[in-house]
């Protein structure tokens, strides 16, 4: 199973920016599909998850109001489309795969290669 996600970059604040989250390997039915992010100098953080399955999703509550995850079952992609980006939004963003239901570092079983945003105000 490979992870790459892509589609950071250097954006102001207020902008808009989508990344993607490209798999490959055997199907992810039943698997969860996540995304974290880690700042400089803070832990890795989750941010939101979706069931590749049901499409159930689940977010952090410091960006539900403006992340939206979704997913693209044929080209076995995720997407994070992030909204009203804020300087505090600057970080590396990583997706990740799981099968099981937790959204702990410990429970995802494979990371993707981070992409950096960088929010300037």
């Amino acid at each position: 199973v490979q992870l790459q996600a892509s589609g950071g970059g250097l954006v102001q604040a207020g902008d808009s920016l989508r990344l993607s989250c490209a798999s490959s390997g055997p199907t992810f039915s039943g698997w969860q599909m996540a995304w974290f992010r880690q700042a400089p100098g803070k832990e890795r953080e989750f941010l939101s998850k979706i069931f590749y399955t049901s499409g159930k999703i689940y977010y952090a509550d410091s960006v539900k109001d403006r992340f939206t995850i979704s997913r693209d079952k044929e080209d076995n992609t995720v997407y994070l489309l992030m909204n009203s980006l804020k300087p505090e939004d600057t970080a590396v963003y990583y997706c990740a795969a799981a099968r099981s239901t937790g959204e702990l570092l410990r429970d995802m079983d494979h990371w993707g290669k981070g992409t950096l945003v960088t929010v300037s105000s």
